[in-house]
């Protein structure tokens, strides 16, 4: 019976730490468009975020948690856009580590352009973080300006899922 604990428990650690990103992917807003359209045949969840914003880290465990509920279903997608300054990577990447963030996370290296990609995501986005953005088919279905409750975000996956 230790043994089979053991092995249970070195594999939940190998699975969890194989999950973690080692790299951070920098993008700019055209390349971000096409990663959506990638997967236009899943259920999406886009979030923008910054390590700076707390109402943006105070809502990632709640995202963590809702994004391992539904990891194992083919036909859904999480992605945290960072926000932060591409100067800043390395505080992303230790960011994406302490936190354990298991989605997928892309640093958007645009804030130059963010008066013209801002409004192509969604016109009354006022620029503030945290916004989430969840797609379907390809198709923007919903966006949540502000915080977001774990209850949420699981109720909004789970009806489109369905």
């Amino acid at each position: 019976m230790k043994n089979l604990i053991r092995i249970l428990t070195i594999f939940l650690f190998c699975t969890v730490y194989k999950a973690q990103q080692t790299e951070v992917s920098v993008v700019k807003y055209e390349d971000l468009e096409k990663r959506i359209q990638q997967e236009k045949d899943k259920f999406l969840v886009v979030n923008f975020w910054a390590t700076t914003c707390a109402p943006c880290v105070k809502e990632l465990p709640h995202f963590m948690e809702v994004n391992n509920k539904f990891a194992g279903n083919p036909k859904f997608k999480m992605i945290l856009i960072s926000l932060d300054r591409l100067v800043d990577k390395e505080r992303v990447l230790k960011f994406i580590k302490n936190k354990n963030l298991t989605a997928e996370v892309l640093l958007l290296d645009d804030i130059k352009r963010m008066n013209t990609w801002i409004p192509r995501f969604e016109k009354d986005w006022d620029g503030n973080i945290p916004v989430t953005l969840f797609y379907k088919n390809g198709e923007k279905v919903f966006f949540n300006d502000g915080e977001m409750s774990k209850e949420d975000l699981d109720k909004t996956i789970s009806e489109n899922l369905q």
